[in-house]
């Protein structure tokens, strides 16, 4: 049996049954729906070779030419389909839905599956992704300069029931020049769309929504704009961690990076920093004097900091001081200003 089903239907199918993409291996990598597989029909070679039959000679002639192409592996298509689907249960889906996915799913339903194609394929999620940025979230924003520990306070967060979306695990980068940590691999710009996409559609919108305070890229990865939008009219809830707690938070986290990674991280803001604290933190870093290191990069990291909080109303920001960066302590204490009456009732009632 092969079903036709619209991208709100597909997507929840997704949910349970595994999906495969028959688009080249070169379209997959640059962006697919999350947790997809890969099954190609044609190479990304043969895939040019079609086209071109199809756009310098006919429609017909293209379709033979990758009969000939394909006519070996239809056997090998169906034995990794039984892999990825054991149960014969299978979402399909190519670029727009048209000859690729079709004859995908012919194979399979000959064979026994129970196939289930997405109309309008690729193209048509992509549009659905889109369409997730333009609706409304009640964003809160969690605050605090370099060091704070907010990431960890997020993910505490979401153990007390929270609804959180931790964008720089999405985008693989903690933000700054030293955000790949030296090992991340960034998705591209596409992908991570595709996957902020799957965790707002996850997100009751009458319900708080926490995000980090960002700026609008994360590495090479830009919040869409229209969720960035949100970000800078929300409240921000930031917290105040001294300077020495900060320090010796990232000393623990920077310390155990490769040195030539951090050297060539501070070089990359050394028109920032200047010259002479660029100088004095890369000798600090090869002397392994961490301590002094952060020191000198936080300097420049809280005054640009300081300049995106001077962007946003100050009525929109709260403070919540902070004795150190624990993290259950500081989300204990977030929840609990959230609670008092020191924040407006339309805000609070929100969370009740």
């Amino acid at each position: 049996m092969i079903q036709t089903l619209d991208i709100d239907k597909f997507l929840q199918l997704a949910e349970t049954i595994p999906v495969i993409d028959v688009r080249t291996p070169l379209e997959f990598a640059h962006a697919h729906i999350p947790n997809a597989h890969n099954l190609p029909i044609f190479s990304n070679d043969e895939r040019v070779q079609v086209g071109t039959t199809f756009k310098q000679k006919s429609r017909e002639a293209a379709i033979l030419l990758g009969f000939d192409l394909t006519g070996p592996k239809w056997s090998g298509f169906i034995k990794q389909a039984l892999k990825i689907a054991p149960g014969k249960k299978i979402l399909v889906h190519c670029w727009r839905g048209g000859m690729r996915s079709g004859a995908m799913a012919w194979a399979l339903n000959l064979y026994g599956f129970e196939v289930f194609l997405l109309e309008g394929g690729y193209k048509r999620y992509r549009n659905w992704v889109l369409d997730q940025f333009k609706e409304t979230y009640s964003i809160f924003i969690l605050g605090g300069m370099t060091g704070s520990g907010k990431t960890k306070t997020l993910n505490q967060l979401k153990e007390h029931s929270q609804q959180v979306i931790d964008l720089e695990d999405l985008a693989q980068h903690q933000g700054s020049s030293y955000g790949s940590m030296g090992q991340l691999i960034q998705p591209g710009q596409e992908q991570f769309e595709n996957l902020l996409a799957r965790e707002l559609i996850k997100i009751d919108k009458n319900t708080p929504l926490w995000l980090e305070d960002e700026s609008l890229s994360i590495g090479r990865c830009f919040i869409p704009n229209p969720i960035f939008h949100q970000m800078r009219q929300a409240p921000v809830m930031k917290i105040i961690v001294p300077f020495q707690e900060r320090v010796d938070f990232l000393v623990k986290e920077y310390g155990v990076l490769d040195k030539e990674f951090l050297i060539e991280s501070t070089l990359r803001i050394g028109k920032r920093l200047g010259p002479e604290q660029t100088r004095d933190a890369v000798l600090a870093i090869r002397e392994n004097r961490m301590d002094d290191f952060i020191k000198i990069v936080l300097v420049y990291y809280d005054k640009t900091y300081a300049n995106g909080q001077g962007k946003r109303e100050k009525e929109s920001i709260h403070i919540i001081q902070c004795s150190s960066t624990d993290a259950k302590e500081n989300c204990r204490l977030l929840l609990n200003y959230i609670k008092s009456n020191r924040i407006n009732a339309d805000i609070q009632s929100q969370f009740l």
